[in-house]
């Protein structure tokens, strides 16, 4: 006879399907806020009350049995279906209610997010944000967020995409006072070739190409520096120090062209490109907090 799985066994059985999905007891349990040892052990237990293995675990990997992969692809339907039912009971509410999860890219974290953050929960006091910076192209989804933002050129076809914050952004580059009297403005982008830059790289890649743009005409160049890094903040630190020639997004530099802590260099060769874009799966279910986060942005852009 099948064991019994007690009432008390759901929260169990939500553990098991987050650490099945990331393959990792730290970060399942990073995305339902608790301990990885409260996670593990919620696992013994089902395993426990189920008499089987469900997880292969060694030091560098967790994958799901046979029997593991089987209950996850049985068990995930019917879970879906509870957090839909649960949802639905927002309809009643004078406001939506939950946790909305959002992966998104650090300046987006930075310049776009301040400005909503307050308002949007102002507007729906029954929603919590977790917002996790993240700058790696993930599957997004399967690490348990609602919703993402991305730029345009990273947004797959078979999402829904929704605009948020500025329509239209710019690179710019920019050295310190320092930087300028010691090599001069530069006149051409291909004069940076000869100057030190800094550099940025996504997690996933190697160190992106700078690509400028004036009256039609496109270069791309691989400048080299004194530092390659995917933080930003650290790019920015060491050009404020000095050390070589940043090229990013105008936002992010506005205050200190003000302050004369940097100085702006080649304007005619900005790049400029459409905004962000909050995206999410046309697939799947929309939670209430996602919902209410994609009417308040109609309503107020």
């Amino acid at each position: 006879m099948a064991p019994f799985v007690k009432p008390y066994a759901l929260s169990d059985l939500d553990a098991f399907l987050a650490v099945a999905r990331h393959r990792n007891f730290r970060r399942a349990a990073k995305e339902r806020g608790v301990s990885a040892s409260t996670l593990s052990q919620a696992v013994r237990d089902l395993e426990e009350m189920m008499g089987m293995r469900l997880l292969h675990r060694t030091t560098r990997s967790v994958t799901p049995t046979e029997a593991g992969q089987r209950l996850v692809e049985s068990l995930s339907p019917a879970m879906d279906a509870v957090t839909q039912a649960l949802d639905g009971l927002n309809q009643y509410r004078d406001t939506a209610f939950g946790t909305l999860r959002l992966n998104v890219p650090s300046i987006v974290a930075r310049t776009v997010l301040p400005g909503l953050i307050g308002p949007f929960l102002a507007a729906h006091p029954g929603i919590s944000l977790d917002i996790v910076d993240n700058n790696a192209l993930v599957d997004i989804f399967a690490a348990g967020f609602d919703a993402g933002v991305r730029y345009e050129e990273m947004l797959a076809q078979d999402m829904v995409a929704l605009p948020i914050g500025p329509r239209v952004q710019r690179y710019v580059l920019a050295a310190s006072p320092s930087i300028v009297a010691q090599h001069g403005l530069p006149q051409h982008p291909t004069d940076l070739l000869s100057r030190p830059c800094l550099r940025h790289r996504f997690p996933d890649g190697g160190p992106l190409a700078w690509e400028f743009e004036r009256q039609g005409e496109v270069l791309k160049l691989h400048p080299q520096g004194p530092l390659v890094s995917s933080s930003t903040p650290l790019l920015l630190r060491a050009a404020l120090d000095g050390l070589g020639w940043i090229y990013t997004f105008e936002d992010l530099l506005a205050d200190h062209f003000a302050a004369g802590t940097l100085v702006r260099a080649l304007p005619d060769w900005s790049l400029s490109f459409s905004g962000p874009f909050l995206y999410y799966s046309s697939r799947r279910h929309v939670p209430g907090p996602l919902r209410a986060l994609v009417d308040w942005l109609r309503r107020v852009s």
